[in-house]
C-alpha cells in the first residue's frame, strides 16, 4: 500500500516540480526494495548483476561477465566511426566537390552533433526498458546508416547519413556508465570504467590510423565498409551473449514469474494506474537535462570534459592540413600521426585505473572504510595538469615547424591528461548520481556538442592566431576550468551532494 501511495504522490509532484518528482521516485524505489526484501534477499540474489561471478560466465542464465567487454566493444566501434574518415577529408572534398572549409569540417563533425542528441533519449530509455535492446537496436541502425554513407552520391545525402549514424551510434556511450554502475560496487569501478572509457577515446585515435591508408589505396568510401563490418561483428557477438543488467527490470521479471499475480505490479510505476507508461517515460527523458541544469557539479565536470573533447576533435580536423602542408605527409602516413594520442590513452588508462583505485581505497580506509565520490578527485587534479602542457607543446612546436615528432609528443602529453581526467570524471558521476546512465548521458551530450562545434572554427582560429597562439588560448581556458573547480569540488562536493535530491 505504501508503494502505491508513494507513486500517487510522485505522479502529482512531477507536474509541479521535476526535482521533487525525482526525489519522490527515489523514496518510492526504497519502498519497493523494502517490499521485495520481504520475499527474497536481492543483495545476495544470484540474479543481481553485482553477484555475477566468473564461474557463471558460461551459464546460459547468467553470462553476465560477457556483458562488460561487449559494451566496451560497442563503445569502441561507434567513436571509431566518428574519426575514421579524418585523414581522408581532402578525398571527401574531392569526391563531392566541396570547396568550403567549414563544410569539409562539417562532414566529419556532424556525426558528433547527433552523438550529442542521442544519449538524451537512449540513456532514459535504458532506465525504463533496460540496457540490452537499446544497445542492440542502436547498433543495427548504425550498421545501415553507415551503409548509406558508403553509397552516398552527393554532399547532402552524405551529411544526412552521417548525422543518422551518429544518432544510432550513441546508445553505447549513453548506457555504458549505467552498465558499470549495474555490475560493480564503488571500490571495484575504477578498472571497469577504465575499460569502458577506452572506447570513446581510443576509438577516435585508432580510426584515423585505419582511415589513413584506405582512401589512398582503394577509395574513401571503403572506410565505411570497414565500420559496417565491425558493427556486424559486434552484433553477431553481442546479440547472443548480452543479458540485461538493469536491476529494476530484472526484479520485475522475477516478480512476473511469482505465484502471486498482484506482486507483479507492486512498486512498478509503469504498470500501475496512478502513473501511465508515457508519464514515466517522459520523466526519464527529462532526467539528463535536469541533472545538467540543476546540479552544478554535474554541469562543471561535464563542461570540462566537453572542453577536452572539443579540443581533441579540433586536433583531428586540423591534423590533415598540418601534416600534409607543413610536413608533406601522404594521407596514409598522416593517419599514423594520430598514434601519439592513442598511445598515451592506453598509458593513462592503465595509470588512471590503478592509481585512481588505490587513491580511493587509501582515502576510504582513512575514513573508516567509508568511500566518498570526492576521493576520485585527486586523480582528476593530477591529470588536469598535463592538458595545458600538452597543448603548449603541440601548438608552439607546430608553429615553429619543428621536427614532426615534437608536435606528436605534445599530443601524447595532452592525451595522457585527457584520458586521466575523462576516467576520473566518469567515476565521479557514476558514484555520485542515483541514475548513473542519465548522468553520463548528460556529460556525453555536452562533450559531443563541443566536439561538433570546435572543428568548425578551428581552421579560421589557427589562421588568425597560428598554431601556437590558438593552442595557447585553449590551454588557458583548460587551466581556468580544469584546475580550480576540481579542487573546489574536492572540499565542497560532499556538502553539495548532501543537499541535492539528485545524488545517491
Amino acid at each position: 500500500m505504501s508503494g502505491s501511495l508513494t507513486t500517487v504522490s510522485f505522479a502529482h509532484r512531477d507536474h509541479s516540480n521535476d526535482t521533487h518528482a525525482m526525489k519522490s521516485e527515489q523514496v518510492k524505489s526504497t519502498d519497493v526494495e523494502d517490499t521485495h526484501d520481504k520475499d527474497y534477499d536481492w543483495e545476495h540474489h544470484p540474479a543481481n548483476p553485482r553477484n555475477w561471478s566468473p564461474a557463471k560466465k558460461m551459464d546460459n542464465d547468467y553470462p553476465g561477465q560477457f556483458f562488460h567487454p561487449q559494451v566496451a566493444l560497442y563503445t569502441f566501434v561507434t567513436p571509431l566511426a566518428s574519426s575514421i574518415m579524418a585523414p581522408g577529408l581532402l578525398d571527401i572534398a574531392i569526391k563531392f566537390d566541396i570547396t568550403n572549409p567549414t563544410v569539409i569540417a562539417l562532414t566529419l563533425s556532424i556525426f558528433l552533433l547527433s552523438f550529442a542528441i542521442g544519449p538524451l533519449f537512449a540513456a532514459p530509455l535504458s532506465e525504463v526498458y533496460g540496457r540490452v535492446w537499446v544497445l542492440h537496436l542502436g547498433n543495427l541502425f548504425f550498421f545501415f546508416f553507415n551503409l548509406g554513407c558508403a553509397l552516398s552520391t552527393n554532399t547532402v545525402s552524405f551529411i544526412v547519413f552521417r548525422f543518422l549514424a551518429g544518432l544510432a551510434g550513441s546508445p553505447p556511450i549513453a548506457c555504458g556508465g549505467g552498465v558499470v554502475s549495474d555490475l560493480f560496487a564503488e571500490r571495484d569501478r575504477a578498472s571497469a570504467v577504465a575499460l569502458y572509457s577506452i572506447g570513446p577515446l581510443i576509438g577516435p585515435a585508432v580510426g584515423p590510423v585505419m582511415g589513413g591508408f584506405i582512401p589512398e589505396l582503394i577509395g574513401v568510401q571503403y572506410v565505411f565498409y570497414v565500420v559496417i563490418a565491425m558493427s556486424g561483428i559486434a552484433a553477431m557477438i553481442g546479440i547472443p551473449l548480452l543479458r540485461e543488467t538493469y536491476a529494476p527490470l530484472i526484479r520485475l521479471r522475477l516478480d512476473n514469474v511469482a505465484l502471486d499475480p498482484e506482486k507483479t505490479t507492486v512498486g512498478h510505476p509503469t504498470l500501475q494506474g496512478e502513473m501511465s507508461k508515457w508519464a514515466y517515460l517522459w520523466l526519464n527523458l527529462k532526467r539528463p537535462v535536469i541533472l545538467l541544469t540543476r546540479s552544478f557539479i554535474c554541469f562543471i565536470l561535464s563542461l570540462y570534459m566537453a572542453l577536452l573533447y572539443g579540443i581533441y576533435y579540433l586536433m583531428f580536423s586540423t591534423f590533415p592540413d598540418l601534416f600534409s602542408k607543413v610536413y608533406h605527409f601522404s594521407t596514409g602516413i598522416g593517419g599514423l600521426t594520430y598514434l601519439g594520442t592513442g598511445v598515451r590513452f592506453l598509458a593513462a588508462t592503465l595509470f588512471g585505473a590503478r592509481v585512481s583505485g588505490k587513491i580511493y581505497i587509501y582515502l576510504a580506509a582513512k575514513n573508516g572504510g567509508q568511500g566518498k565520490p570526492e576521493m576520485r578527485i585527486p586523480a582528476l587534479i593530477f591529470g588536469s595538469l598535463f592538458v595545458p602542457v600538452g597543448l603548449f607543446w603541440y601548438g608552439w612546436s607546430a608553429q615553429a615547424e619543428a621536427q614532426f615528432m615534437m608536435p606528436i609528443i605534445g599530443t601524447a602529453i595532452f592525451g595522457f591528461g585527457l584520458m586521466t581526467s575523462f576516467l576520473t570524471i566518469q567515476l565521479y558521476l557514476v558514484d555520485t548520481f542515483t541514475y548513473a546512465a542519465s548522468a553520463t548521458a548528460a556529460a556525453s551530450t555536452f562533450r559531443s556538442l563541443l566536439g561538433f562545434a570546435f572543428p568548425l572554427f578551428g581552421e579560421q582560429m589557427f589562421a588568425a592566431l597560428g598554431y601556437g597562439g590558438g593552442n595557447s588560448l585553449l590551454a588557458g581556458i583548460a587551466i581556468v576550468i580544469g584546475i580550480p573547480f576540481p579542487v573546489w569540488i574536492y572540499f565542497a562536493g560532499e556538502r553539495m551532494r548532501t543537499n541535492s535530491p539528485l545524488a545517491r
